[in-house]
């Protein structure tokens, strides 16, 4: 699902941008770039944050809109209606908190495991054993993998990850053995942005596709190419 970013959100992300793309310009030769990666990496982590929620990288900015959220809400409204159970994940715990926040400001049923959670074997069994349709919020890295959640028939995964693998093993949690209905997966992607663009670059590196890959691998396998690809330096060049 792509969704389109507007108000503060498409400002900070703007900003943000624009910084990048001086970074990069301001860049000469391989070994000055690599002296950046960890700036890089930072300014990829913050742009994709703000793709999700300007509360994400603007603090006191809860209330602000956000396009992907909104598209979440809408999509959550519609599949409790129809009775689904579904699992939501993200890496960034801030988002969840803000989900959650929405969740219970609506009064629906939710469940939560992230990696700070102890007890997960009873938030899990409490999910799996309710009745009527919930949302199980989880983060990526703690609920990527041994967990076994066939009450759930939607997986939406609110940010892309690194490695399109990690994300196959989150939506894998809901198609286990047990499992009697399809799964159907959605993936939130802010439309032009490097959410598209990382997706895209994922799809062209077979290495990203092969192993598990964390973000500073996936950093590290960038080119200049693929810097100037992602922060839109040809189009920044274009325009000047």
């Amino acid at each position: 699902m792509l969704c389109e970013l507007t108000g503060l959100q498409e400002k900070l992300y703007r900003e943000q941008l624009a910084q990048a793309q001086h970074m990069i310009l301001t860049s000469t030769g391989a070994e000055m770039l690599n002296k950046r990666r960890f700036a890089i990496l930072q300014a990829i982590t913050r742009l994709r944050q703000i793709c999700c929620h300007p509360a994400l990288v603007q603090p006191g900015a809860d209330d602000e809109e956000s396009a992907k959220l909104n598209a979440l809400m809408e999509l959550l409204d519609q599949l409790h209606d129809e009775g689904h159970k579904v699992l939501v994940f993200s890496q960034f715990v801030a988002m969840l908190k803000i989900i959650r926040d929405k969740l219970t400001g609506l009064n629906r049923p939710f469940h939560w495991l992230t990696g700070a959670s102890q007890n997960r074997a009873d938030i899990v069994r409490s999910f799996q054993e309710a009745p009527d349709p919930s949302v199980f919020l989880l983060s990526l890295k703690a609920g990527g993998s041994g967990l076994n959640l066939t009450a759930a028939s939607y997986v939406i995964l609110y940010d892309p990850w690194w490695n399109p693998a990690v994300e196959n093993q989150a939506i894998d949690r809901a198609h286990r053995i047990g499992q009697t209905q399809p799964v159907m997966a959605y993936r939130l992607l802010a439309k032009n942005s490097i959410e598209e663009k990382i997706r895209h670059l994922q799809q062209q590196k077979s290495l990203l596709s092969s192993d598990v890959l964390g973000e500073e691998n996936f950093a590290r396998s960038l080119d200049q190419q693929d810097l100037e690809y992602l922060f839109d330096i040809g189009e920044r060049r274009g325009d000047d």
